[in-house]
């Protein structure tokens, strides 16, 4: 036994949603009668990576006596649940059942349609041939609430918040906002904005992010997104560069 942190899962807050599931990496927590429980301490290593994918705040992070991490047994599990162990720390795989893959962390290399552009053939001058624009989308997820505030695509990154809204309406919106930035997206009017103040105060405290762009609507609602990121900014402390783009409902920028 050892005195370490370790995950903590507040099974009255836990509505068994079963996001944190994908998160964990070491196949520690699983859906059991409809929440969500540590497997075994020695499967956690409790840095938390499940943390800001809990949409309910059902999970934390707390000192305790606990077995020490055992890299042997999390091999064990993982071959157990149909997972494959990879090195320690990886983006966390699809979990054989319970989760939803769509929430494993991705980090691609480059421009995901690189490869179809090196082959298509030649734009016209004005780079509108349809299919032939390559995307500038570099990680995944990109929903607040899926990503956690450990993902490795922060660290270093040039951040991009934009509202949902914004890539519809903006349509250079890949090669004049998101080139060469990681991506987080939300809606300040539909989602829950304190857990974002939460999770983004998380994300910011974290050290790891070099700049931060939010890209809003012109609409009076969207400037809640501001407002949020301003307040998560005051409450981690930390001194990131921050710029606000405003879009019009017309595509134009304001």
């Amino acid at each position: 036994m050892a005195l370490r942190e370790m995950v903590v899962i507040d099974e009255e807050k836990c509505d068994g949603c079963a996001l944190c599931v994908p998160s964990c990496a070491e196949g520690a927590i699983q859906i059991i009668d409809g929440k969500a429980r540590l497997v075994s301490d020695n499967l956690c290593d409790g840095l938390g990576a499940c943390l800001g994918d809990c949409p309910q705040g059902a999970i934390t992070i707390e000192k305790r006596e606990a077995d020490e991490f055992d890299e042997e047994a999390v091999e064990m599990r993982l071959k157990e649940i149909g997972r494959v162990a990879e090195a320690h720390h990886p983006a966390p795989a699809p979990v054989a059942a319970g989760g939803c893959p769509s929430t494993r962390i991705q980090t691609f290399s480059g421009c995901p349609s690189a490869q179809a552009q090196s082959v298509a053939p030649q734009k016209t001058s004005t780079d509108d041939v349809a299919g032939q624009r390559p995307s500038e989308l570099r990680q995944w997820p990109v929903q607040l609430h899926l990503v956690p505030p450990t993902a490795p695509f922060l660290q270093g990154a040039d951040l991009l918040l934009a509202a949902d809204c914004v890539a519809f309406a903006y349509a250079d919106f890949h090669k004049d906002m998101l080139k060469d930035k990681a991506l987080l997206i939300a809606c300040p009017k539909l989602d829950d904005g304190q857990a974002y103040i939460e999770k983004l105060s998380q994300m910011f405290a974290n050290g790891g992010i070099k700049s931060l762009t939010v890209a809003i609507m012109e609409v009076p609602c969207c400037g809640g997104l501001t407002a949020i990121v301003r307040q998560a900014l005051a409450k981690s402390g930390a001194n990131i560069p921050l710029e606000i783009v405003t879009v019009g409902v017309g595509g134009e920028l304001k």
